[in-house]
């Protein structure tokens, strides 16, 4: 293995995205609303739960008679306001939600963010290559498995269909050309091609999640789902004439977490998140960031973005076959413990995992910017303290990007309409009007 960096993103040759109720919209985790009180929760908070039910009393007028609530119309009024108010704070789509996967979001998004600081730092610092490759390890692959968890539910119903084509393959079309010209200006590469084949930087995931999403209801019927998601990755990473069209490579070998996503239940997660789990987190990560720190100088981490066959990174055939299976364990551990980590209760990021999509398209501009406007030639950024400001500042970035005023400004790039688009549906139209 050899010890180069590679660049996240390029191109490697020339042209020629309580218990959970799985929503397809919200498929994408870095798209998911952030509404977090359910109905059940709303409603006892309110005085409305079944615990506040009036009991039945005896009535001289006999078993048959029916007994009314104490507090009259008055407090059936009351109840009604009550529940509505429940069911307005389950969110929009009436559905509810855990703040535990908002916060995941969130997390992974800053995770996202930082990781993408560090890398032009991992030539002249060994420990910035190991906080690198640790964090690689584990965040796109916790991204993915929130993605296959929400697209148990999807099918080929026209809406959720509608849905995959104004929440990913729109903004995916629409950033990867906003991507194009950008480096075109940036970065002084006039002729640079527009490709909707060949994603660049970011974008990959958009159209990796739409080609997952829709293989969803092939997944629901195989009998061992994961190990053959699992053999098609290995058949990748030993496969190099697969080529870079739809960035397929990436595609095939990030699937098993995918899958891994749409196998596991509400109560799956519920065995990570306590505190026995959480003890046990902190010497496993510790162990991940001894080894990576071992590592850094003599793997190469083009390994950990899942988009060549071995034999393009220089290694024999037989090492695809090995690393896919040992990554694939690591980071399910790996993963297993930022779970772990992760708060379950309301916080004031949960909110932002409603922005975590237009955190991770649009701080991707400032990522590449700071390579094509040479900011890391400052020799302050090279050293301990000018390392840390710049986590803190990458942090602070993407967390701003996640806010409602940011949302607002780019809801019509990242989650469009588009009604008039779509032909509309005689049959849905006929049960709106009954």
């Amino acid at each position: 293995m050899t010890n180069d960096f590679p660049v996240y993103g390029e191109r490697r040759a020339p042209l020629p995205p309580q218990r959970q109720v799985p929503d397809e919209a919200s498929a994408d985790p870095l798209r998911a609303g952030a509404a977090t009180a359910t109905i059940t929760g709303a409603a006892t908070a309110t005085g409305t739960g079944t615990a506040d039910r009036p009991t039945p009393q005896a009535s001289p007028g006999g078993p048959g008679t029916r007994t009314r609530p104490a507090g009259g119309s008055h407090g059936r009024h009351k109840a009604r306001k009550a529940h509505g108010k429940a069911k307005a704070a389950a969110g929009a789509n009436g559905k509810s939600r855990d703040a535990f996967f908002d916060n995941a979001k969130y997390l992974a998004i800053v995770l996202v963010a930082m990781g993408h600081s560090w890398e032009p730092l991992r030539d002249g610092s060994r420990s910035a290559a190991a906080l690198y490759i640790t964090v690689y390890a584990f965040h796109m692959p916790a991204f993915i498995i929130i993605s296959g968890y929400f697209s148990r539910s999807f099918d080929m119903r026209k809406d959720r269909l509608q849905r995959l084509v104004t929440g990913v393959a729109v903004p995916y079309i629409l950033f990867e050309v906003a991507y194009t010209f950008f480096k075109r200006w940036a970065d002084d590469d006039p002729n640079y091609p527009i490709s909707l084949t060949d994603p660049w930087y970011l974008t990959w995931f958009l159209l990796a999640l739409f080609i997952w999403r829709l293989t969803t209801p092939l997944w629901k019927i195989v009998r061992w789902p994961i190990p053959l998601a699992l053999a098609i990755a290995t058949l990748a990473s030993v496969s190099p004439n697969i080529g870079n069209d739809l960035d397929l490579q990436r595609t095939l070998q990030f699937l098993p977490f995918f899958v891994v996503g749409l196998c596991l239940k509400a109560e799956h997660f519920k065995l990570v998140r306590n505190r026995q789990a959480r003890i046990v987190a902190v010497p496993v990560f510790a162990a991940a960031l001894v080894f990576a720190y071992w590592a850094a100088p003599r793997m190469n981490a083009a390994w950990f973005y899942h988009r060549d066959a071995a034999q393009e990174l220089a290694a024999p055939w037989w090492s695809g076959v090995v690393m896919t299976l040992a990554m694939f364990g690591c980071s399910l551990v790996l993963v297993a413990c930022f779970f772990a980590w992760v708060p379950g209760r309301t916080m004031w990021c949960t909110a932002l995992g409603a922005g975590t999509l237009y955190g991770y398209l649009l701080h991707g501009f400032l990522a590449k910017g700071s390579r094509f406007w040479n900011w890391y030639d400052n020799p302050w950024v090279h050293k301990p303290w000018g390392a840390v400001l710049l986590t803190l500042a990458a942090g602070t970035i993407v967390t701003l990007l996640c806010t409602p005023p940011v949302q607002k400004v780019f809801r019509w790039a990242m989650e469009p309409k588009m009604t008039w688009a779509f032909r509309k549906d005689p049959v849905g139209m006929a049960r709106s009007r009954n």
